[in-house]
């Protein structure tokens, strides 16, 4: 079967439209950031408060990160989880599009459990395949050490 072009469409235009048009979402998603599971810093910080302590961290360029910063403020609970973390329940899952792959799993650091649906946010060493780094906290982590559970209250620094 041969398909006839009209006359003012070439092979080449078409080829071209073709290459633009799966180019075109890589373009547009580059302006939000270059890799998915990017654990460069943006100026996107947060500030957690429970129990009359104070914790910042600062988030990641990746797209589960933006849309955890979409949903501030947050009112959740914070509690004990293992011996290494402790986590707090979001009122909808995160996109899993900042999902892959890491080695460098550091205490300290801020995570999104994506069977779950919950933030991690770890001060012991870990490790788990499920989990997509959302950022790190900055200052006031010794508050992670801190048992029981409490009201938390998460904000955007401006």
């Amino acid at each position: 079967m041969t398909i006839k072009l009209p006359p003012t469409l070439s092979r080449r235009a078409l080829l071209g439209g073709a290459l633009a048009t799966a180019a075109l979402p890589r373009l547009a998603y580059s302006q939000q950031g270059s890799d998915p599971t990017s654990q460069e810093p943006t100026n996107m910080r947060i500030r957690m408060t429970f129990d009359g302590r104070i914790m910042t961290a600062t988030l990641y360029d990746n797209p589960s990160a933006r849309d955890f910063f979409s949903m501030l403020p947050l009112d959740l609970t914070i509690e004990d989880f293992s011996n290494n973390e402790k986590i707090a329940h979001l009122p909808r899952k995160l996109t899993e599009e900042g999902s892959g792959p890491f080695d460098n799993e550091q205490p300290y650091d801020l995570c999104y459990f994506m069977p779950w649906g919950n933030l991690a946010m770890f001060y012991a060493d870990y490790r788990h395949p499920r989990l997509i780094r959302l950022g790190r906290f900055d200052d006031g982590y010794e508050a992670l050490h801190v048992r029981g559970e409490f009201p938390l209250r998460i904000e955007a620094i401006s």
